[in-house]
């Protein structure tokens, strides 16, 4: 769980997003996005929720 990686100085970044009625290509990029994260020096994990409206938050 990503809450056994989090130490004093964790950070978490959080990215909201509205859903449009194009939504072509959304989650391959949301897919990209994510293994560009993993590869990063820091990376912890990430968690993600979404309807209308969605939210990443990603740890660091």
């Amino acid at each position: 769980m990503i809450e056994d990686k989090l130490t004093l100085f964790s950070y978490a970044v959080i990215f909201s997003t509205i859903l449009a009625d194009n939504t072509h290509d959304y989650l391959e990029m949301s897919i990209r996005m994510e293994e560009l994260a993993k590869n990063q020096k820091g990376y912890l994990g990430i968690e993600s929720a979404r309807n209308e409206t969605g939210i990443k938050v990603s740890y660091w």
